[in-house]
């Protein structure tokens, strides 16, 4: 057999063993929204079965565990790099998705645009003011948590999206994923100008700055991936 066949062969073997690794596996089968979808909500039933169960001081034992430099002031808990660094990441990777929608898909018409920020922004609004009336209703007049029902969650809404999405036209899946991520967009900024005790400017130019310098290289058409 010639010496190129047996590498051709061996590679594909090497391929084949490869591919029945189970991590391997599981990353190939997280590129099906369905099954993505159902490992979020099967880990979000458990999370909540352990964290009401006799073993939820382990629970929370991990959610608390700090790990991160504490030079650069990131020795933070599990939880808080699960809640501001992999949620800002997940904020991405649908924001990107959603930019393709505004760029050349369902939402560059502006007025169909409109549609689902509209929704998102009464979608906030209606939940607010059930609470008010609640408070003049029942005399309790507690209005501290009139901003805790606004938001959805984004991520349990695009899990549902793609296990019972797949039915659904793609503009109706468009509309709902532009309302969630709108909806959390909007919740953010609430929380930013009602509930924040002030406002860092050097860390929101420099953000601003780089924003900017984004928007620079997308027009100059470069587009490397460290960029």
């Amino acid at each position: 057999m010639p010496q190129s066949r047996r590498r051709q062969r061996a590679r594909v073997a090497a391929a084949g063993k490869q591919g029945t690794h189970p991590l391997r596996l599981y990353r190939h089968k997280l590129k099906d929204e369905t099954f993505a979808g159902m490992v979020l909500l099967a880990g979000a039933v458990l999370a909540l079965l352990w964290a009401n169960s006799p073993w939820r001081e382990i629970y929370h034992s991990i959610a608390g565990f700090e790990i991160g430099p504490a030079a650069l002031h990131l020795d933070l808990s599990l939880a808080t790099w699960a809640a501001d660094g992999l949620l800002a990441i997940f904020f991405f990777v649908v924001g990107l998705e959603l930019k393709t929608e505004f760029v050349t898909g369902a939402l560059r018409d502006l007025r169909l645009a409109a549609v689902p920020m509209i929704a998102a922004v009464f979608g906030m609004v209606g939940p607010v003011a059930v609470y008010a009336v609640v408070q003049v209703v029942t005399g309790a007049y507690v209005w501290d948590g009139w901003a805790i029902p606004v938001a959805t969650d984004i991520a349990f809404a695009v899990a549902l999206l793609g296990i019972f999405g797949r039915g659904l036209p793609p503009a109706v899946r468009t509309f709902l994923l532009t309302l969630a991520v709108v909806d959390d967009l909007l919740a953010i900024m609430i929380i930013a100008i009602f509930f924040s005790e002030g406002l860092n400017f050097v860390a929101l130019g420099a953000s601003l700055a780089v924003v900017a310098l984004f928007g620079f290289f997308a027009q100059r058409r470069i587009t490397h991936w460290w960029v």
